[in-house]
């Protein structure tokens, strides 16, 4: 029998927890619940979680920290969908920035949920069609940068492991995918989020700054991920599979 996907709410409201959980379990997935971040890493520790449903704004430890948190430690690859206030820009800006993978504004409809964390989900798990060649090998070798693709793992010049968010991971496979050529926003947003942008969308363009920095790319003269006006961005070097160093 398949096993269905577990979903972590996370919310201090008791009756949000609620409304999500009857509403995800009555959509197929199994579901967990969580008000605080003690008991999230309690829930994480016990539990094979697929996707974690995380709240901004909790008393305590917020879901900035938490995202942060996971972000640092054994879960960095976890699929996080923040909740963030309605209109509150700045808030959906630094979720982002801490290593959510999307957003989804309150008041929120329940199918809008659904459609998010179905679209994380897939996006997390699919291999784009071009790779499954090199998927085989797994390194991609780039530049000064190796990608393992098995443990999505980073490794530069030296050797050094620089760990990748799920949502970081994605892009530069992305990019890895269609070196050298423009892929606008809108394509990347659907290709990694599966969603279409709308006119004050930044969520690419802070997942872009996120994996320049981890590739210690200048954002004034990249040498990797370039910025084309008015087009996108373009992943400008070269990429070979194998597992030679």
């Amino acid at each position: 029998m398949e096993r269905s996907d577990h979903i972590l709410v996370v919310d201090d409201d008791a009756e949000i927890r609620s409304l999500v959980c009857r509403y995800l379990e009555k959509n197929g997935f199994r579901v967990s619940t969580a008000a605080n971040g003690r008991q999230m890493r309690a829930e994480l520790a016990d539990g094979m979680i697929d996707l974690v449903v995380l709240d901004l704004m909790m008393p305590g430890e917020d879901g900035l920290v938490l995202c942060r948190d996971l972000r640092a430690g054994s879960h960095r690859t976890m699929p996080v969908l923040m909740l963030t206030a309605l209109n509150d820009e700045t808030d959906r800006v630094i979720g982002l920035e801490m290593g959510a993978d999307d957003y989804l504004t309150k008041p929120f409809a329940s199918r809008e949920l659904l459609a998010r964390i179905r679209a994380i989900l897939r996006r997390a798990r699919m291999l784009p069609a071009n790779m499954q060649a090199m998927e085989t090998e797994h390194r991609l070798h780039f530049g000064t940068w190796i990608l393992d693709t098995a443990e999505r793992n980073l490794f530069d010049e030296a050797g050094t492991m620089v760990a990748l968010s799920g949502a970081e991971y994605r892009l530069l496979r992305i990019f890895l995918e269609h070196p050298q050529r423009v892929l606008s926003r809108d394509q990347l947003l659907n290709l990694t989020q599966g969603r279409d942008a709308d006119a004050f969308d930044r969520s690419i363009d802070i997942l872009v700054s996120r994996l320049r920095q981890r590739l210690r790319d200048d954002s004034r003269n990249p040498r990797y991920i370039k910025t084309v006006r008015s087009e996108g961005y373009v992943f400008s070097v070269g990429v070979k599979a194998g597992n030679g160093s």
